[in-house]
């Protein structure tokens, strides 16, 4: 009898440890995500795997998961990709992550990112009278730089019939993954506001960005959801330095004091950990750290993070929101190289699962101080 009751003693000792330090874990970071594409239909069962298998035990609490076309829109099945995801896929991945209380985001490319490379996407491929830019054609083979200073369309904000579409989209796949958020994407926007489009010309590069960052929140506010963007085009490139693409050249940073404070900015940087962040969280928003392929920085902006909530005034605290993971490769990748099954081109440790590895590690080692 005594030996029972000092294994249950054991027992309970061991459950309340837990419980602190996952407690310290979710006061210290209260997002741990990752950002990642969604599994293509044949890699599916994979994916839902390493969920169970590998999220779950990292203590990730949020999957933005960017779905883009790849699901059977019922809406719009024109924009649908060839092979997407139905319904009864999404739904295993949705079924995995309620098991394990994790959030999941869906996104869809909004604004920017309506093309890459040499191939215009879906919503432009289907409906080329949104496209902001529809003088400046795709190249055979595409460059960087280039003339016409192409990197990737996007679509006009102020075409009367573009949010029809768009917010159909959105209701669709909010309705679809049960979620209460959506990110739009918004990252890297540099054709906004053209000299040659009959409704943007001369308008207000940040004005137009905040239009369609707030049409776009109001839209989710009315059905009782959140919107998630990427914070670039809301920082100033030049006077921080930090250029074109991690920031903005082009004036739409302005926006940043136009847009509703609901917003949650996920804040991307991958070279350096600019602590942009504490600018965000003044300006009154929530905001995200976002690492990618470098385990060093990453596991800075771990800490920067830490630092961040543990030095902020009561008001400040809450703003700064955690960290998401961020995957620029597929989710077979990704796993596969997570698993040891590959490497990088050149045998390193500069890809998004070693970040991953260390950003994950380096939280759950300051939880348990």
């Amino acid at each position: 009898m005594k030996v029972t009751r000092n294994v249950l003693t054991l027992v309970l000792m061991f459950g309340t440890l837990l419980s602190g330090a996952q407690d310290k874990l979710n006061e210290m970071f209260p997002v741990r995500g990752i950002s990642i594409a969604a599994p293509r239909k044949q890699s599916l069962e994979p994916f839902v795997k390493f969920i169970r298998d590998e999220l779950a035990p990292r203590k990730v609490n949020t999957l933005l998961l960017r779905v883009d076309y790849n699901y059977e829109f019922e809406s719009h099945p024109e924009l649908r990709d060839s092979i997407a995801l139905s319904k009864a896929d999404v739904k295993k991945i949705v079924n995995e992550c309620k098991k394990h209380n994790i959030r999941i985001i869906p996104q869809i490319n909004l604004l920017g990112h309506q093309s890459w490379a040499s191939t215009v996407h879906n919503l432009l491929k289907v409906y080329p009278q949104f496209d902001e830019t529809p003088h400046i054609q795709m190249p055979k083979e595409y460059k960087w730089p280039n003339p016409d200073g192409l990197y990737c369309k996007s679509y006009c904000p102020l075409h009367p019939e573009v949010h029809n579409v768009v917010f159909a989209l959105i209701d669709e796949i909010c309705d679809v993954f049960e979620t209460d958020a959506f990110h739009a994407g918004m990252d890297e926007v540099f054709y906004i506001g053209d000299d040659k489009c009959p409704r943007c010309s001369g308008r207000d590069k940040a004005e137009l960005f905040a239009g369609e960052v707030t049409k776009i929140r109001n839209h989710l506010a009315s059905k009782g959801r959140e919107l998630w963007i990427w914070g670039d085009r809301l920082i100033d490139g030049k006077t921080t330095g930090i250029g074109m693409w991690e920031a903005s050249m082009n004036n739409t940073y302005r926006a940043v004091d136009m847009i509703p404070k609901d917003v949650v900015i996920c804040d991307w940087h991958y070279e350096r950990a600019d602590k942009t962040a504490v600018y965000f969280a003044m300006k009154g928003f929530k905001v995200v750290t976002c690492p990618w392929r470098r385990p060093e920085v990453g596991a800075q902006q771990v800490e920067d993070m830490a630092n961040f909530r543990n030095t902020a005034t009561p008001q400040m605290k809450e703003n700064f929101y955690g960290i998401i993971q961020t995957v620029w490769t597929s989710p077979d990748n990704f796993i596969e190289g997570y698993y040891g099954k590959k490497k990088d081109d050149k045998g390193g440790t500069m890809t998004a699962w070693h970040c991953f590895d260390a950003v994950y590690k380096r939280m759950e080692a300051l939880a348990k101080q």
